[in-house]
């Protein structure tokens, strides 16, 4: 017995704790897919009955899943693809030496440490109609003043930025990282060859950073493809269901109509859709990788 603990003791003393995260992951998603499988509806005071797959055929009957999808596929692709090229930008900026280049580097820091009820709070007041600043800014620049939350047709854009304003810096700190460990010897091979600035970056640069961009893409979008709070602070899912997210979506199912076998089922699909997406992107990185 000693020696098969002597032997086997590099596996031994993480498993404690590979098998509490492990349960910890898998109870809640084996709880919530279980939940999706009944009539689970606090308003109706019954027990939870197993009615198999119906609540996912009313799911996919439902309208608003559909358009609950469709937001959240575009505020992910709206603000995660300003996310990347911003942060790229900011990327390559703070790569260079100049003054003030810590205090810059820290700067960044800001927004990703902030509360999101607090950063909710604050953009609603800056999205204001007649007192927020956003408004002042449009017509300082002659431009005509928006509604912002207010419109369905502008509130995801809204919504888009504050999390590109929050999430900007999460993309440029995980570029720099990328970049600080490229190879040095593809750029002198480059500068000999008389390569332009804009050369470099596109035939060099931007493939061997490739990897580390997917990378950043896949956690910013799966973080902005569940975003809650924010959206919840700001919106709760208004003008009408005009930035009702998925999220959103099965959360009103939950707490608002008192549905939980339904709103399993939104999670469920959420969580489908998420890990769709990132095998997804796991493969475009395969491929782009060296």
């Amino acid at each position: 017995m000693n020696e098969f603990i002597e032997r086997n003791l590099r596996w031994l003393f993480p498993l404690p704790a590979v098998i509490f995260i492990v349960a910890m992951m898998a109870f809640p998603v084996i709880f919530t897919i279980g939940v999706s499988l009944t009539d689970w509806a606090m308003t109706t005071g019954g027990e939870p009955q197993f009615i198999g797959l119906k609540n996912y055929q009313d799911l996919l009957s439902d309208s608003r899943f559909y358009n609950a999808v469709w937001l959240t596929v575009y505020f992910t692709v709206l603000a995660v693809g300003v996310e990347t090229v911003l942060g790229v930008g900011m990327a390559l900026i703070l790569n260079r030496e100049f003054a003030g280049k810590d205090l810059a580097k820290g700067l960044l820091l800001l927004p990703m440490v902030a509360t999101p009820v607090a950063i909710g709070l604050a953009w609603t007041l800056f999205y204001e109609p007649s007192i927020g600043l956003a408004n002042y800014a449009l017509q300082m620049l002659g431009l005509p003043a928006s509604k912002w939350l207010a419109s369905p047709n502008s509130v995801i854009p809204a919504l888009a930025i504050v999390d590109i304003w929050q999430w900007t810096p999460m993309i440029a700190l995980i570029v720099m990282a990328g970049l600080a460990s490229l190879p040095q010897d593809p750029f002198e091979a480059a500068m000999v060859d008389g390569a332009t600035p804009f050369q470099v970056f596109r035939f060099v640069t931007l493939p061997l950073l490739m990897p580390t961009i997917l990378v950043a893409v896949i956690l910013r979008g799966i973080d902005a493809f569940k975003t809650f709070d924010i959206i919840l602070t700001m919106t709760a899912g208004g003008p009408g269901f005009a930035s009702e997210t998925l999220n959103i979506y099965a959360y009103n199912l939950g707490f608002g109509y008192f549905r939980f076998g339904m709103a399993s089922t939104a999670l469920v699909a959420l969580l489908a859709v998420v890990l769709g997406g990132s095998l997804i992107v796991l493969w475009m990185r395969k491929r782009f990788d060296y």
